[in-house]
């Protein structure tokens, strides 16, 4: 009976293994790849198989006819094809593709550091600006520690590859600042008018920026304003040099909130304990005020208001570089009013907005005069026009109102099409001895850019901007290029291809506006490699400057500039951060080699520019130690020197090189230190961090370039107000512990 039950079953399984038909085959990517672990299936059965390390899979089934077999697997698509099961084997290949996700995409990164709570390419936060030695908490000092920007401190800016400082332009939540630095003091650079604070997101472009921005013909800095605050929040401010409170207030239903701050600042105790080689006669005061106002949308949007006001009066003797006993007297009075409203909205169906718009106005009431021994007014006849004109009043204005649009439509997978315009209307007025300029310009501009993603590994963004300013009556059309490729597990490459235009200077549109655009070509290659806690990045450029402004020395100011000026820039820059290597040490290391050369304004010929140097580089280093509460930070920078010329007209109204030479190295160690008593306490209700920096700790006797007479016989160098300067504050915070907030950023 054993042996029958045997054989009956024996049978039945043997039929059974008969009626199966076997199922095999290989799995690979779209570029021909094996996966594994990709789980294989006919639909609405229980056979199935999962592929191995070669992507070969096999199974049995006893299923018939027409079925469809599933192909799915996490980070992919899922893959679906009908096949028809007879009786015999079945062999199959797949390919499936991988899942377009925003998380594991490349990034194209040529010519952008980006830093903020969106972006993964995250370079200088907040904190990261704040706590860089030498910075003294300036967006523009921290950025000089990045790649591709220059030493320059006599005059205010970001220099960016061979470019000026009025070639880098700033917007916030999308839209222009037309001043983002106080005003100008002759040799002297002036810091920055905004907090890093106010930002949640920064993206400062090197080159090669998107299609959505104009204007700028080396550089962009993109600003993103934070959107609602963590809560309710007290804070004060107390220093040698200044004071300052404010307070941001969160709403119950977390919706909405609004804040305003007040500072003033006064140097007159601080100069007195540090001396300055100008002779302050009137001591720089600053009163400065913002407000701010944000809430929640309906649809999940964001509404922002930020209004800030600034007025400052300062007034400084220097010796008269054309004589032995006379002084030049500048002194300056200014106001500055700053608006900006954003709305940034879903509207649904895969489209977003983003509605921009501000206005900004900007008074200056500068005056320079010679005076004698006793600080009297001294007057020149006309036989001396080169000192007469020493003596003027200059009055100026400068209005900005301007609105934008950006509408976005996301596409297949995450690629997405973003297109928009922007309108300017610009209102300059300059008063100098007794003669009035006035400009009006209407300027408009169209834009259209799309984020193409092939695949995980491959992305472009194309773009293309127009551009039209009616005080000049031309118009122009930027195409822009930017190509991705991912090379391996968090590496790329990037390329990146664009043309920007720019308007001249308002200055040197006084005299005549039968002028152009001027205009510069960026080509860019980039490699980065990029971890949670490293990041890499080296990246080569050339630029290609065409159509810049010179300056014709003549007596009739009509034929003063044209557009025959051009120049080129080549140049490679390497960035390397770790917080990895050394347990609670942050670092980053930034080289740049430029090689560039302009024949532009009064240049008589092809020259470096003044402001460049070849070889920059800079150390940042930040250590924080729970132990004792406090962080210290130290930053070294390195120049080699830079060009300087003394630039002559001679007898036929031409420009020649009466005297060129190089200014010393660059060299700075800076240092700051911070201590936060409240690291460590439970539910601390004031949040205390004391703050003390230092500039120039070694005493570097810095040279930034040469003024010379008139004549050209005597030169004498230009050079910081003091070796050095001091920092000592107490900041305090009501209403939020941000312990963590500390131990996290400095970490």
């Amino acid at each position: 009976m054993k042996k029958l039950l045997f054989s009956i079953v024996l049978i039945f399984v043997g039929n059974s293994l008969f009626a199966q038909v076997k199922i095999s085959g290989v799995v690979k990517d779209n570029r021909s790849r094996p996966i594994y672990g990709v789980s294989i299936s006919l639909k609405d059965s229980y056979d199935g198989s999962t592929t191995d390390s070669l992507g070969n899979f096999a199974f049995r089934t006893t299923e018939k006819g027409e079925h469809i077999i599933i192909a799915s697997s996490i980070g992919y698509n899922s893959f679906e094809q009908k096949v028809l099961i007879g009786s015999e084997p079945l062999t199959l290949t797949i390919s499936i593709k991988e899942k377009l996700d925003e998380l594991k995409a490349v990034m194209v990164t040529a010519g952008s550091f980006a830093a903020g709570d969106s972006k993964r390419a995250a370079v200088l936060s907040s904190l990261d600006v704040a706590t860089t030695a030498g910075s003294n908490a300036d967006i523009t000092a921290a950025l000089k520690t990045l790649p591709g920007t220059q030493q320059v401190g006599e005059q205010e800016g970001l220099f960016v590859r061979g470019g000026a400082g009025y070639e880098t332009k700033q917007f916030i939540d999308g839209t222009l600042v037309n001043n983002p630095y106080f005003t100008s003091v002759p040799d002297i650079g002036s810091r920055g008018r905004f907090s890093p604070f106010l930002f949640k997101g920064t993206v400062f472009t090197t080159g090669g920026y998107s299609a959505l921005y104009g204007q700028a013909l080396s550089s962009a800095l993109l600003l993103e304003s934070i959107d609602l605050p963590e809560q309710s929040e007290v804070n004060a401010s107390i220093s040698p040099l200044l004071v300052g409170a404010g307070t941001q207030q969160l709403s119950k239903n977390k919706k909405s909130s609004w804040g305003i701050n007040y500072s003033y600042i006064n140097v007159g105790l601080y100069f007195a304990m540090v001396k300055q080689t100008p002779d302050y006669f009137k001591m720089p005061q600053f009163h400065n005020g913002d407000a701010n106002f944000r809430f929640k949308t309906k649809r999940g949007g964001m509404v922002k208001y930020y209004t800030t006001f600034s007025n400052g009066v300062l007034g400084l003797r220097r010796p008269d570089i054309d004589s032995l006993h006379l002084k030049d007297a500048f002194s300056l009075a200014n106001n500055n009013w700053y608006n900006n409203l954003s709305w940034r909205e879903n509207l649904g169906n895969g489209w977003k907005m983003n509605l921009g718009s501000g206005y900004s106005t900007n008074k200056d009431n500068i005056t320079q005069q010679v005076q004698d021994q006793n600080n009297r007014p001294k007057h020149f006849g006309s036989g001396l026009p080169w000192m007469q004109n020493k003596n003027f009043d200059l009055l100026h204005r400068q209005d900005l109102a301007q609105v934008k649009a950006v509408f976005e439509k996301k596409l297949i997978g995450i690629s997405a099409l973003r297109f928009g315009g922007e309108y300017w209307y610009l209102y300059d007025k300059n008063v100098i001895h007794d003669t009035t300029y006035k400009l009006i310009d209407n300027y408009t501009a169209l834009f259209a850019e799309s984020d193409i993603f092939l695949t995980n590994s491959l992305a472009a963004k194309v773009g293309v901007r127009f551009e039209n300013s009616s005080i000049i009556k031309k118009y122009n059309v930027a195409p822009r290029l930017s190509l991705a490729y991912k090379t391996g597990k968090d590496a790329q490459m990037s390329l990146a291809y664009g043309v920007f235009y720019q308007k001249p200077e308002n200055n040197q549109l006084y005299y005549g506006t039968n002028v152009g655009m001027t205009k510069a070509t960026h080509y860019i290659i980039n490699y980065q490699k990029m971890t949670h806690e490293r990041i890499f990045r080296i990246e080569g450029y050339y630029k290609k400057y065409e159509d810049l402004i010179k300056t014709v020395p003549a007596v009739n100011f009509t034929s003063l500039y044209t557009n025959s000026g051009y120049g080129d820039a080549t140049g490679i820059d390497v960035f390397w951060r770790d917080k990895k290597s050394i347990k609670n040490f942050d670092y980053w290391v930034s080289y740049s080699y430029i090689d560039t050369k302009r024949d532009y304004l009064n240049y008589p010929l092809k020259l470096q520019p003044n402001f460049v140097a070849n070889h920059t580089a800079s150390v940042v280093m930040k250590r924080f130690f729970t132990s004792i509460k406090s962080g210290f930070n130290f930053t070294y920078t390195y120049a080699t020197g830079r060009p300087y010329y003394n630039l002559m007209v001679n007898n036929n109204y031409k420009y020649y090189v009466g005297d060129q030479g190089k200014t010393k190295s660059y060299n700075s160690l800076n240092f700051s230190a911070e201590y936060v008593p409240s690291i460590g306490k439970a539910n601390a209700k004031t949040n205390i961090v004391l703050f003390v920096s230092m500039t120039n700790v070694l005493g570097a006797n810095q040279v930034y370039g040469y003024n010379y007479s008139r004549d050209g016989m005597y030169k004498e160098p230009i050079m910081p107000p003091s070796k050095r300067f001091y920092f000592i504050g107490c900041f305090l915070s009501w209403g939020v512990d941000r312990t963590q907030d500390v131990i996290n950023n400095n970490l």
